[in-house]
């Protein structure tokens, strides 16, 4: 079985401002001498893990982020009928558990929110849920013991598994993460544009005033975007309690997203869904390895979804050749017309995905 899983996706973008930074305009980053477009992990790792395709693939395993764990068992208390002072003391009591709360400023209302984002499982949740219900019933605060079985040291939701979390409150309980997601680049120069816009009054007849009723600017940018992501199985299975099949629905529902699944940033002004038109995936128990530096000299001119696909292939031979088969096994979908010919050696199957995720598998 083997260890790792790197896949390497190619996605283009038509104008859009998918991820922004603090003005407002799309994300930047400065690689191989010339100003890159990126989508930062975070941004595409919450868009794929709260989609209705991940969440269906998944079946019920999959974690909340969230710091109103404390309010939440307030609401639930009191709307079962609890005296609220028991309801307020039981929710910082439980919300405790999981980290500290937020101090509550002068004439602020107690919200019993967490200082920090806490990703907990569903099996958690439903603990949670069980010992308010238990309070209301028997008009009373939680006991220590109680609190302590709050926590499940390896819970079974598939994204607190793959991406990990970190409990500052109870550092036993941290997961590390089994998936390492870079930051999206593209594969060529490319610069923010402003859309200068107006919007027109539907009811000013324009007889006294032709005016604007609004005017704004908006940074956008188009590019063809290169990500890695890769996958320790084995650590992932183990964070799943050594559920193979678990994981391995964990995988299938994280490549789709990651194949399938856009950025929301500014999607009804730009309508920018996009699917991966090359994937690259690679199967084996060698040291993984991005392959980012097939992009250091910029893609340029026509062509740039096919000049990528070269690049990226050559630039993963020239690692086989230096160092080794960088994968045991590998696997290509393309969805680029223009493609015809791999530059990979070897046998290296192509396919849709289905028959990419069937590759996926554990069963080598």
């Amino acid at each position: 079985m083997s260890h790792f899983i790197q896949l390497h996706l190619l996605t283009s973008y038509p104008p859009s401002n998918l991820n922004r930074d603090d003005l407002g305009r799309p994300k930047t980053a400065f690689m191989g001498g010339a100003r890159r477009l990126r989508v930062s992990s975070q941004s595409l790792k919450r868009h794929w893990r709260t989609s209705e395709l991940f969440e269906s693939a998944v079946d019920g395993h999959r974690g909340t982020r969230t710091k109103r764990l404390g309010k939440q068992i307030y609401d639930r208390m009191t709307n079962a009928g609890a005296d609220p002072k028991v309801a307020g003391n039981s929710a910082e009591k439980i919300a405790g558990v999981f980290g500290k709360l937020r101090k509550v400023e002068k004439g602020e209302k107690h919200e019993y929110e967490i200082e920090q984002l806490v990703h907990v499982g569903p099996e958690e949740l439903t603990a949670l849920e069980a010992l308010a219900d238990t309070l209301v019933t028997e008009k009373r605060e939680p006991t220590e013991d109680e609190l302590k079985h709050l926590l499940a040291r390896r819970p079974t939701a598939v994204d607190v598994a793959l991406f990990g979390r970190m409990l500052a409150a109870a550092p036993s309980y941290n997961v590390e993460a089994a998936c390492q997601v870079a930051h999206a680049i593209t594969v060529h120069a490319a610069e923010v544009e402003d859309d200068y816009f107006t919007a027109v009054d539907d009811l000013n007849s324009g007889d006294e005033d032709r005016g604007a009723a609004h005017i704004g600017e908006a940074g956008f940018a188009a590019g063809l975007f290169y990500l890695y992501i890769c996958i320790d199985r084995d650590l992932l299975i183990d964070n799943l309690q050594g559920k193979v099949e678990l994981a391995d629905r964990a995988i299938a529902a994280l490549v789709e997203s990651a194949i399938r699944i856009s950025p929301k940033g500014k999607q009804n002004s730009f309508g920018s869904r996009a699917h991966a038109s090359y994937v690259l995936a690679e199967k084996g128990d060698q040291q993984p390895r991005s392959l980012s530096a097939s992009f250091l000299q910029p893609v340029m001119g026509e062509g740039h979804g096919v000049e990528a696909i070269k690049k990226l292939e050559t630039q993963a031979q020239a690692f086989d050749d230096a160092y080794g088969p960088g994968a045991d096994r590998r696997f290509i979908l393309s969805a680029t017309p223009e493609y015809e010919k791999t530059a990979l050696k070897g046998d290296v199957p192509w396919g849709n995905l289905e028959q990419l995720l069937t590759f996926l598998k554990g069963v080598d």
